[in-house]
């Protein structure tokens, strides 16, 4: 049985994705709130990170 890779998503699409400004994505990469990793000079963010996030967001705002 074999696992299936992370889906590595570019900061663009994280923004697309969070609806948010370029700066405020790498804020918050820069913050360690959202998990990176970098690969030769290109950033990606998996995207259960992004899912993680928002579930984060959402516990406490309430």
């Amino acid at each position: 049985m074999t696992t299936a890779a992370p889906e590595l998503l570019t900061v663009p699409e994280v923004m697309a994705r969070l609806k948010l400004g370029r700066s405020t994505v790498y804020d918050l990469i820069r913050s360690r709130r959202l998990i990176s990793i970098t690969i030769g000079r290109s950033r990606r963010v998996p995207a259960e990170a992004v899912r993680d996030f928002i579930d984060n967001q959402i516990e406490e705002a309430a």
